[in-house]
């Protein structure tokens, strides 16, 4: 499978997370990964990672649940951003985020939000709170897993080659690995709209639920702050799911625990692999292969593939 490069698309900007609990999952985000508050609106706070250079990077919305709501994917120019609104047609235009201007709103065949933008609010340190480092958006925190930014964004979904069909062929994004059952189905597949190896990823919904959370990712600098950032989980109470083990898929070496609203959040070392091979040739891995589990570590836990939210009976 060959997709193109269609440079339209820059990054995954920042996710919205529900939670029932949102002062715990609010200290969770501020002092155990290491971020801060850069606003409130309505039942939301807003959170920066060290190292974002747009306003914000988590959106905690206070929910009777926990879950997903809108992942913001910035295109690479105001023309980018009408093409791609042309190319999927179905989406609406809307302006109700804070930083960010003008949105086109729309929908994955799942059913999850996604909204493309131009238009950015830059990230602006308290006075004389600012960084050491003029090419750095905010203060190093020293603290917690001290995350630089958010890295990838990984959906449950009902049919993930629809889902994977909406991302190539309306945000033309690029297949990297993938996950083939003896049945020939496809399982799970990873994305990238930049040069990292992924961005998005999709795997099947095990209960047929549409709209659902696997886990979101941030980056850390080294593997030694995953390794610390375990030390302060365990600290204070968070539930460490599994790891730190390193995948055979992408190569990640990873941490995934549990926020206080129940969402699944994975610490995963930033430097990932880079695609740079415009004709990229997809990785597929048997249902042999993906049995065997990870790289090296513990065998995959049996709730990484029961568990997401929001939770289903």
């Amino acid at each position: 499978m060959f997709t193109e490069r269609v440079r339209d698309l820059a990054h995954v900007g920042s996710v919205e997370l529900f939670t029932p609990t949102p002062e715990e999952s609010r200290a969770f985000f501020v002092d155990l990964l290491g971020m801060s508050e850069s606003g409130r609106q309505g039942d939301s706070v807003y959170l920066h990672a060290w190292d974002d250079y747009e306003r914000f990077t988590v959106k905690l919305t206070a929910s009777s649940t926990s879950g997903i709501g809108r992942t913001y994917v910035r295109a690479a120019s105001p023309q980018a951003l009408e093409r791609r609104a042309a190319q999927i047609g179905t989406g609406s235009w809307v302006e109700d985020e804070l930083g960010i201007g003008r949105i086109y709103l729309c929908t994955d065949p799942d059913g999850h939000e996604v909204g493309l933008y131009w238009e950015t609010e830059r990230f602006t340190p308290s006075p004389g709170k600012g960084p050491a480092l003029k090419n750095q958006a905010d203060r190093f925190p020293g603290r917690g897993a001290n995350v630089r930014r958010l890295d990838h964004v990984n959906y449950l979904s009902v049919d993930t080659p629809a889902c994977g069909r909406f991302l190539t062929e309306s945000l033309r994004a690029r297949p990297t690995e993938q996950i083939v059952l003896d049945s020939g189905d496809v399982s799970a597949i990873w994305y990238t709209v930049s040069d990292k190896s992924y961005d998005l990823v999709y795997t099947n919904d095990w209960t047929g639920t549409h709209g659902r959370l696997h886990h979101v990712a941030f980056a850390t600098d080294t593997r030694e702050d995953i390794l610390r950032a375990a030390d302060v989980m365990l600290e204070n109470g968070i539930h460490i799911e599994t790891g730190p083990h390193k995948h055979a898929i992408q190569q990640t070496f990873f941490l995934y625990v549990w926020e206080p609203g129940g969402n699944r959040i994975e610490l995963c070392n930033a430097g990932a692999r880079l695609v740079l091979a415009p004709d990229w040739e997809l990785i597929s891995w048997t249902q042999a292969e993906r049995a065997k589990g990870q790289a090296w570590g513990l065998k995959t836990i049996e709730t990484f593939h029961t568990h997401g939210t929001p939770p289903v009976s």
